[in-house]
């Protein structure tokens, strides 16, 4: 029945330095012929048994016998017996002196129906109470291996497990043996590495896995205990992850159609306590992944809004290091967007009053041309904003993503989490497409946060055509263009982010070398044909006004608004065309295309049209539609 070869049964009848389990005389031999005198009922079974054996170890059922007043009592009933009628056979059998073993399977039910049966020595010297108490200190308790395989067998014993601090003993022989081993297997295994001067401590923590097997409020108590007596975190922390992928493994993913009630108590109760671990015991050794697990985890169990935002705090800690399908957090709410926008939300927020922690004054207003971009913390914050531009653009196509939703997210982020905008302009781009019934005001709102100055040469060009975007958006982009290429050519022809061809060199002094003076005929024209350039674009701003006059004189007289709309858009769509055209002759100013454009100017005009369509193709092939 036991592991008597191993020492982790304990039998009755052992050797001198074993502690003995029944007398020279045994009971069962003294009443083996006399008739059973008593039934003692235990949930709902019966056992016939004599009243001797059991008043004289007994107080519990002595008392019973005493105060019925009866002499012939026939009958007694057992009721909330620790351990059901298992526990009260093995008690019946140790006062008959029956030989069998205590075993670290039944020594929480024979301690505890001992204490329920009042086994104590002041009815019999070395009795049931006395003998699991010495197989508890002796064997169980120096052993973690022991200790847990207890702790397991004390599910079903409460409240009175609870009572004799059996539950709190194993517990604290669990934390402490565990502590000496990684102490002893540490110094085992400890290694110097002369080279570095770096300390390796190997070891492996089995008990991780065997902790799975404890249930939910035991596994806490013991996690507790790790934590005080100095338990590495490292270790808790894969404790805690190999916990939650054991216990929550049968976990389904609920739907937005599936309104019944969720059928998950158990569940919530382990994520929301070892969610609360991580907080209480301060362990900050899990991985990222394992947060979002988490977090997906609370949600689909409709865990308590405290769970959710303490995981959203420590992932926000660590935002930089996440992937975008981490971010894509399935919605479980009905008639709302597809992805869980408002939970990534509360992520960015934490992120970013981190970031302000951290830096309380080291990032400039001005952001991304500052000092504060050789800092960590900047370069976690463009990580960010490369990381947010691409969930903006996954999110985007969803057609029942509110527009304040996807505002927020934009908003959100300071200016200087993005060097350039063609991700958002990317991501607002395809929004637009997805959500055709958008208002023009609400257009125009949704492109002013693009900064047309941030946008690169491609995405200018792509968004010049972009018949999607309102006008003044496209007015916006080929100004700004403008101004870029003046800037570049007040800069004395040096190639800065406006593209200008590198073979206009300069000097230290900004000045162009003698090596270029032979091209300086070429740069004059270029500049006379900037500023015909510029001189079509004030003309069609211009004429952009007198249409939106005209539009609005329309809408006074009487007709109706979607016609009058339909007619100035054509009309602005018209001159922008040719705006477009107009800005693809800007184009020409970048990298090689410049050197290209003047040797075909030399050679002759029939080049020119050739040269303009690859550049309008290589403007429409910028891949955001």
């Amino acid at each position: 029945m036991g592991m008597g070869s191993d020492n982790a049964a304990f039998p009755f009848t052992t050797t001198t330095t074993s502690p003995r389990f029944c007398n020279p005389i045994s009971h069962r031999r003294i009443f083996s012929d006399v008739a059973e005198d008593v039934t003692v009922s235990v949930d709902g079974q019966s056992f016939l048994l004599h009243k001797f054996p059991l008043v004289s170890r007994c107080g519990r059922i002595r008392k019973m016998v005493v105060d019925s007043k009866d002499p012939d009592l026939l009958k007694l009933e057992l009721v909330n017996v620790p351990g059901g009628a298992f526990a009260f056979e093995l008690a019946a059998k140790f006062c008959y002196g029956s030989n069998f073993e205590i075993t670290t399977a039944n020594v929480a039910h024979l301690r505890c129906v001992a204490e329920y049966l009042e086994m104590k020595e002041d009815y019999q010297d070395e009795n049931l109470i006395f003998r699991t108490e010495t197989y508890l200190n002796e064997i169980v308790l120096k052993n973690l291996d022991k200790s847990l395989e207890v702790l397991c067998k004390c599910d079903g014993l409460d409240p009175i497990v609870e009572e004799i601090g059996l539950v709190e003993r194993c517990v604290d022989a669990i934390a402490m043996n565990a502590s000496k081993e990684q102490l002893v297997s540490g110094l085992a295994h400890l290694e110097c590495n002369v080279g570095s001067g770096k300390l390796h401590i190997h070891s492996q923590d089995w008990w991780i896995e065997d902790l799975s097997a404890l249930r939910i409020d035991h596994y806490r108590r013991v996690i507790t205990a790790m934590r005080r007596n100095g338990v590495r975190p490292e270790s808790i922390g894969g404790s805690i992850a190999h916990y939650a992928q054991i216990s929550l493994k049968g976990v389904e993913r609920r739907h937005v159609w599936d309104s019944g009630p969720f059928v998950g108590d158990d569940q919530r109760m382990i994520v929301e306590t070892l969610i609360d671990l991580l907080a209480t015991e301060n362990i900050t050794t899990v991985t990222l992944s394992f947060l979002f697990g988490m977090l997906r985890m609370a949600i689909e169990v409709d865990a308590s809004l405290d769970c959710r935002i303490e995981v959203e705090k420590r992932i926000g800690l660590q935002l930089e290091m996440a992937s975008l399908d981490d971010l894509l957090i399935p919605s479980t709410q009905t008639s709302d967007s597809m992805f869980d926008v408002d939970t990534v939300h509360r992520i960015l927020v934490n992120f970013l009053q981190r970031i302000d922690e951290d830096d309380s004054g080291e990032l400039s207003p001005c952001g991304y041309d500052s000092d504060g971009l050789k800092s960590p913390s900047h370069s976690s914050v463009l990580k960010v904003g490369r990381l947010m531009d691409g969930y903006l653009a996954e999110i985007a196509p969803d057609p029942y993503l509110k527009l304040q939703k996807f505002m927020a997210l934009i908003e959100l982020l300071p200016d200087y989490a993005r060097i350039v905008d063609d991700g958002l302009y990317r991501a607002i781009d395809i929004y637009l497409k997805a959500h055709p019934s958008l208002t023009e005001s609400e257009c125009k709102k949704l492109c002013k946060l693009i900064d047309c100055q941030k946008l690169s040469q491609d995405a200018s060009s792509h968004a010049a055509q972009n018949d999607r975007l309102p006008i003044q958006m496209v007015v916006r982009v080929l100004y700004f263009e403008q101004l870029r290429l003046k800037s570049s050519f007040s800069s004395g022809g040096c190639v800065g982010d406006g593209g200008v061809s590198q073979r206009f060199m300069c000097s230290s002094s900004g000045v162009p070398s003698s090596c270029v003076s032979p091209q300086r005929d070429n740069y004059a024209s270029l500049r006379r044909e900037n500023r015909e350039l510029k001189l079509e674009i004030s003309r069609m701003r211009v004429r952009l006004t007198e249409l939106e006059r005209e539009q609005g004189l329309m809408k006074q007289q009487g007709m109706r608004g979607g016609d009058g709309r339909v007619g100035g858009e054509m009309n602005g769509r018209a001159f922008l065309a040719s705006l477009s055209r107009g800005f693809g002759r800007i184009t020409m100013f970048g990298g090689p295309a410049a050197a290209e454009k003047k040797r075909r100017k030399k050679s002759g005009g029939s080049q020119w049209s050739e040269g303009k369509s690859r550049r309008r193709h290589k403007a429409a092939s910028f891949a955001y539609d």
